[in-house]
């Protein structure tokens, strides 16, 4: 009888290197800090974005325009894996957001879906009647909700019901938005 004989081979592929891509992830920052840590992206050369709108607010002795961050706490940096690592070395970046264990992942169509949208809504303002209910979305009274009795040229008058109180107050428009 003869015997056979099973050779055990190693076969080593090797796959060209990947070429990694730039993909658009979301980066968490400390609070209220957006604005210079963009900064800081653009001094080390990444790439971001930071969407930003104005809005009027009201301080005890002025008004101002000011530039806001759209989301709190939240930009887009367009980076490679590699370049991911140099990010969170950026004081102010905290960590990426996270989707199923991976580094969420945005889409171009979405940036520029967001930019869109910015440029659209710039300068507008809601319509409001009477009656309709509203919620304060700036200064003291932030995200308490009332009730629109009267609309002027630039202010509303709202009526507040908050622990058991009523409080009548006069509203800047661009102080509302429309009650979700």
């Amino acid at each position: 009888m003869e015997e056979s004989r099973i050779e055990n081979r190693i076969i080593k592929i090797t796959q060209p290197a990947k070429k990694s891509v730039a993909q658009w992830l979301v980066a968490y920052t400390t609070p209220r800090a957006e604005k210079r840590i963009y900064e800081r992206l653009c001094e080390e050369g990444i790439h971001g974005y930071l969407p930003l709108y104005t809005t009027l607010r009201q301080w005890k002795d002025r008004r101002k325009k000011v530039e806001l961050p759209l989301f709190n706490s939240y930009m887009f940096v367009k980076v490679t894996e590699q370049e991911r690592h140099e990010v969170l070395q950026v004081p102010g970046i905290i960590r990426f957001l996270f989707y199923l264990g991976k580094p969420a992942i945005i889409r171009q169509k979405e940036i520029d879906a967001i930019e869109r949208f910015l440029n659209k809504s710039q300068g507008y303002r809601i319509q409001v009647q009477p009656g309709q209910d509203v919620e304060i979305a700036g200064g003291p009274l932030e995200g308490v909700y009332g009730k629109v009795l009267r609309v002027g040229k630039s202010k509303l008058v709202l009526q507040i019901q908050q622990m058991g109180l009523t409080v009548v107050a006069e509203i800047d428009r661009s102080q509302v938005r429309q009650k979700l």
